[in-house]
């Protein structure tokens, strides 16, 4: 990435402040398909986020989304500040499921709790988007639970709303 001496008109003080709250500036972040060294980062930030150590799903989602094939619509992507991965996102290309016609879908989104409010979701969001364009793919979807206010502010502020979907569950234990 090319840097300046003079920043682009409005973004000096969203730089400045960033370093003034410690957190990495997002002109220095960058977006990368997920290597296997990045695994123990995420789970690192998963556990961070959620005060839950899921290492066996983290090893599962790997597998299954970070190993790609040619012509496979799956990413794993993190965000790197220099070399230190500081968020993650996992989406995929669903076609035909709920009666919908192909549609990408983010599962997971993160980003380290002292790197935040730097623009490095809205990396990773639009690192995804622009695969999807690429595609042919034409919606982006996810799902959230109703009190996670903090990701459904991320996705709302990305230009997300209410989908044509209902959720419904039922419980399957006695």
């Amino acid at each position: 990435m090319t840097r300046t001496s003079t920043p682009p008109a409005g973004t000096a003080a969203p730089r400045r402040a960033a370093a003034r709250r410690g957190r990495t500036a997002p002109e220095e972040i960058t977006v990368r398909p997920v290597r296997r060294a990045d695994l123990d980062h995420v789970i690192a930030i998963d556990t961070l986020v959620t005060g839950i150590e899921k290492r066996p799903y983290w090893q599962r989602v790997y597998k299954r989304y970070g190993i790609g094939f040619k012509g496979e619509q799956r990413w794993f992507l993190v965000a790197l500040a220099g070399k230190r991965v500081v968020g993650f996102l996992i989406g995929e290309v669903r076609d035909w499921e709920f009666g919908s016609p192909p549609c990408g879908w983010v599962f997971a989104i993160d980003v380290d709790p002292a790197a935040r409010q730097a623009g490095i979701g809205t990396r990773l969001l639009t690192a995804l988007t622009d695969a999807l364009r690429q595609t042919g793919v034409r919606k982006l979807r996810t799902l959230l639970s109703h009190d996670n206010t903090l990701i459904l502010s991320f996705f709302r502020s990305q230009g997300m709303m209410a989908a044509p979907l209902i959720p419904l569950e039922m419980d399957v234990a006695p």
